[in-house]
């Protein structure tokens, strides 16, 4: 049910390792109460694939779009790796900094998912929600969605998450005033649930933590 975009800006920010659930719960969020919603992982994604087909970073971060968010091959373990990699860098990311705020700050609502939204891009979103999972459920959930070896994708996914985690500038944490969702034990259904029920509490103004 959409309850409709009928006011100023406002902001849901989630972050969160791989394969948490964060983009299926921003994409839900989106859903229910009429928000635009952006996959900031898909611009780093495309970033990457454009790096890896010869050209340079901030060049690629600089002239993305809409058909390179449209690409096939942007959910590919090797493309994560990608964008993990140009995520690292300071010009990549502050070519791309500008347009996630203008998209974070659109009227009618925005939910935007990533790994630094609430501590960089947004800092002052009205809801920020840190998606988790323990390592081995996200590896079977992205096994599922990839196929391959389960180990293998354990492993990729422990090295990406210790690259995001690692790096001087933007690393992957949770915002100090984030709700920390866990998503390990939890249905899709229960886990959406809980975001739009803190979200629903924000907006109507039942909650001004």
């Amino acid at each position: 049910m959409t309850e409709g975009g009928q006011h100023g800006p406002f902001t849901v920010a989630i972050d969160g390792p791989a394969a948490a659930g964060k983009g299926t719960i921003g994409r839900a969020i989106a859903a229910h109460f009429g928000f635009a919603h952006l996959d900031t992982g898909l611009l780093y994604r495309a970033v990457g694939a454009k790096v890896a087909e010869g050209m340079e970073p901030v060049q690629a971060a600089r002239g993305l779009g809409p058909a390179d968010l449209a690409r096939a091959d942007l959910r590919s373990t090797e493309a994560g790796q990608a964008a993990s990699r140009v995520a690292a860098l300071p010009e990549v990311r502050a070519a791309l900094l500008e347009f996630q705020r203008a998209f974070a700050r659109r009227r009618g609502g925005a939910v935007l998912d990533g790994r630094d939204i609430g501590t960089v891009i947004c800092p002052e979103a009205e809801v920020k929600l840190f998606v988790t999972a323990t390592d081995a459920v996200r590896a079977h959930r992205r096994w599922l969605e990839l196929g391959g070896d389960e180990q293998t994708v354990l492993a990729d996914l422990r090295a990406r998450d210790a690259r995001d985690a690692a790096r001087d500038l933007a690393p992957l944490r949770a915002a100090a005033d984030a709700v920390v969702l866990d998503t390990s034990a939890l249905g899709i259904e229960d886990a959406v649930a809980q975001a739009v029920a803190r979200v629903g509490a924000r907006l109507h103004g039942k909650d001004r933590l």
